[in-house]
Order: structure tokens, then C-alpha cells, then sequence
């Protein structure tokens, strides 16, 4: 099926008279790593030997000086208005790349929003290993959200920062979302857009030999049941995997609590209860009628089979309640024999690729992020697929 294409270019998202107001007291927090006239931060906040970014701490302090509430505490259509509201205020000024077309791929059963940002320049100099044609690599990103939340402008920021820093072109794609489609939409959507993804490279102008899987949080679970049914040519008669995954702070294990989600259940803009809330309404209540297996994989991948699959790179945040899964996903990858690499950005919170205008960590970050992954990408196609059928030779790091 051919490309269905925007006739316009999808410009930044724009914020209202008072998220510009809030964006402006962010940037002033941001520039002085401090507090100022109207927020007044405490002592450093010191936790499990870690201590909070400056301007993250001084923006959670404006987030309860504005009031407000948390995601649980508002009907589904105002928490989706909220949380995309916060991540434009948080993105900072537009990141420049030299194309964003709004267009649409398949999901399991109809159209899904998609937007597909292109950097600069016909080749990619950040490459030491052209691709044949000028064709980029291609990173197929799902947004977090906790399956309930989240759209391609609350992800806009993040999109464009990892095209424009890695080179590469991003496929940000949209998913059903709950309580209108629970469980399993997300991830036959998911698969759905990868397999579209696969048949269509070469007139989104990227390499086949150089797609990715990423996302953050409800993101992060989604590209990783993507890589593994992939990886197991779920839906097809072949199997085509992903070049490479990248699992931003994910949920990869809905089956215990981990200690993080007890040091970080509050105060750190995750909140337990609003965690609580996005489990049930896209997995229902354990133990009701309707209810989903918390054990299957494709709920909780780390249960999954993990050999065989493609390298990842697992970017955690020191104040999330997600911390431990996701590192504990890349130990178990490692452990079967997948090639894995863990980043922990100690003094970040969750969400932190979302707030690149919040001081200059956030965005420090997600440049590191972004030349890991081209790291990953630039290696070639053979090289690649002889590491990811040998064990690793480094475990697991969380340096």
C-alpha cells in the first residue's frame, strides 16, 4: 500500500498564553540551576546514594505550586490534555531537523497517526558506514503514557532530539490506547507498525538493514514485545528483527514490585497510585472478570524468551519507580545471551527524555542516549548479526 502522506509538514506543537508563561519560569529555573522568586527549593534531595538534578528538583517544585493533579485524579480526557500540556512546557524551544511529515501506517485494524522526522542532509556524517542510496537508519518510537496517555506531540520533543542528534530518521508512531482498547492493542498495533515499517524503508528513505524499536516507558514495553515477536516472525512467515532496541526507564514486569517503586512511589512526578490506575484500566484488576495474565510476555516481556533477540541499549533514571525492572530487563537479556547495554542517569527522574528544557541534564542525557544509539546503528549489518548470536563479552552496566 502506498505512503499516505500529509500534504503539509507537521510543525512544532504550539502552547497556549499560559503553558508559554510556565515554559518561561521553567527556563529561568533551568539557567540558575536554582530557585527563584516563586519557587524556593529545600535542601538537595538525597535518595538511595543518589542526589536529584537541580532545576528536575526545582520543577517539581512549580508542579505543585501550580497544582497540578496527578493522572489518577482526573477523568481520561483531561489526564491526556495534562500530560501533554507538561511535556510541551517541559520540551523547551522546538529542536530544528530539516523535515517532520505527518502520515499513516498500518495497525492491526486500521490507520494509525504517525510522524516522520528527518535530519538534515542526504547522508549522515555521524556515520563511519554509509548506507547504500543515502538511506538512514530508522528508529519506529512509541510514546509513553502507561498505555492510557501520550500522542506524537507529547513525544515531539524527544523525536526530534534523537533525530536531529543521532542522525537518523524517527518513525513516531501512535497505538490504541486504553481504557478505549486495552490489552492486546498496543502490542498488535505495535507489531503491526513494524511489519508496515519493514515493507515500506525504502520509500521512508531508510536502510532495511538499520530499523530500531524504541520508546519510553509504556513505550519501552511495547518495543520490546515488538522486538521479541519480531525477532519470532510473529505475524509473518519470516522473521525480520529490529537492527536494535532502545527501552527508555521501561515497564518490562507487571508480576512484583520492585524496591525503586517503593523508594520513588511519590514526589518524583510517577506517582504509585496513578501507576495503579494505568495498569488496571489497559490490564483490568487482578482477580476480577476480564482480567489479563500479568505472566504473558507479551504483558510483561521480561518473562519472555530473551535469546536471540537484538542489542539494546536500557536507559534507566535514578528517581523512577521503574529503575529496577528495566535494569533488571537488561541483566536477563545479558544472562540469555543477548548482547546489552544499561545507562542510569542517577540524578533524573521519570520522563526525563520529555523535559530537555529543564535545566541542561535532561538534554545532556538524551544526547548521550542519542550517540549510544547511533553507536549501535553505524556498526555493519554483518558485524551486527555476528555479535547479536554471540554471547557478550561485558555484563549488564548500570555506570
Amino acid at each position: 500500500m502506498p505512503l499516505r502522506r500529509s500534504t503539509r509538514q507537521a510543525p512544532p506543537p504550539k502552547l497556549e498564553l499560559r503553558g508559554r508563561l510556565e515554559r518561561q519560569s521553567l527556563r529561568a529555573l533551568g539557567a540558575t540551576g536554582g530557585p527563584n522568586r516563586r519557587v524556593r527549593l529545600r535542601r538537595p534531595i538525597r535518595l538511595d546514594g543518589q542526589t536529584l538534578d537541580a532545576p528536575t528538583q526545582a520543577m517539581l517544585a512549580l508542579r505543585d505550586r501550580l497544582g497540578y493533579p496527578a493522572w489518577h485524579e482526573q477523568p481520561v480526557p483531561q489526564a491526556r490534555a495534562t500530560m501533554r500540556h507538561e511535556a510541551l512546557v517541559a520540551a523547551g524551544r522546538p529542536i530544528a531537523v530539516a523535515a517532520a511529515d505527518d502520515l499513516e501506517v498500518d495497525g492491526a485494524t486500521g490507520p494509525l497517526p504517525a510522524r516522520l522526522y528527518r535530519p538534515g542532509g542526504a547522508r549522515n556524517p555521524a556515520l563511519t558506514w554509509q548506507p547504500a542510496a543515502d538511506r538512514l537508519p530508522l528508529l519506529l518510537f512509541f510514546h509513553g503514557g502507561g498505555f492510557v496517555l501520550g500522542d506524537r506531540d507529547s513525544h515531539d520533543a524527544v523525536c526530534r532530539l534523537l533525530c536531529s542528534a543521532a542522525g537518523i530518521l524517527v518513525l513516531s508512531v501512535e497505538y490504541r490506547l486504553a481504557p478505549e482498547h486495552p490489552w492486546p492493542a498496543a502490542p498488535e498495533d505495535g507489531l503491526a507498525a513494524w511489519w508496515w515499517t519493514v515493507d515500506h524503508a525504502e520509500e521512508l528513505g531508510a536502510d532495511p538493514e538499520r530499523l530500531a524499536v524504541g520508546g519510553d516507558s509504556a513505550g519501552g514495553n511495547l518495543s520490546a514485545v515488538v522486538a521479541q515477536d519480531a525477532a519470532r516472525g510473529r505475524g509473518r512467515d519470516e522473521d525480520v528483527a529490529p537492527a536494535a532496541q532502545l527501552l527508555l526507564y521501561p515497564a518490562v514486569d507487571f508480576t512484583r514490585r520492585y524496591r525503586s517503586r517503593d523508594l520513588f512511589s511519590r514526589g518524583f512526578y510517577l506517582e504509585d497510585a496513578s501507576m495503579d490506575w494505568c495498569e488496571h484500566l489497559y490490564l483490568g484488576v487482578e482477580g476480577e472478570p476480564g482480567a489479563v495474565d500479568r505472566e504473558d510476555p507479551r504483558v510483561s516481556p521480561l518473562l519472555g524468551d530473551l535469546a536471540g533477540l537484538p542489542p539494546a541499549l536500557v536507559v534507566t533514571a535514578g528517581f523512577d519507580p521503574l529503575r529496577d525492572q528495566g535494569e533488571a530487563y537488561a541483566e536477563a537479556l545479558v544472562e540469555a545471551g543477548t548482547p546489552a547495554v544499561c545507562r542510569r542517569m542517577p540524578d533524573l527522574i521519570h520522563g526525563f527524555a520529555n523535559t530537555p528544557g529543564v535545566g541542561r541534564r535532561s538534554r545532556e542525557a538524551m544526547l548521550e542516549v542519542a550517540s549510544l544509539l547511533r553507536g549501535m546503528l553505524e556498526i555493519e549489518p554483518a558485524v551486527r548479526a555476528r555479535a547479536a548470536t554471540a554471547a557478550p563479552e561485558s555484563s549488564a552496566s548500570t555506570a
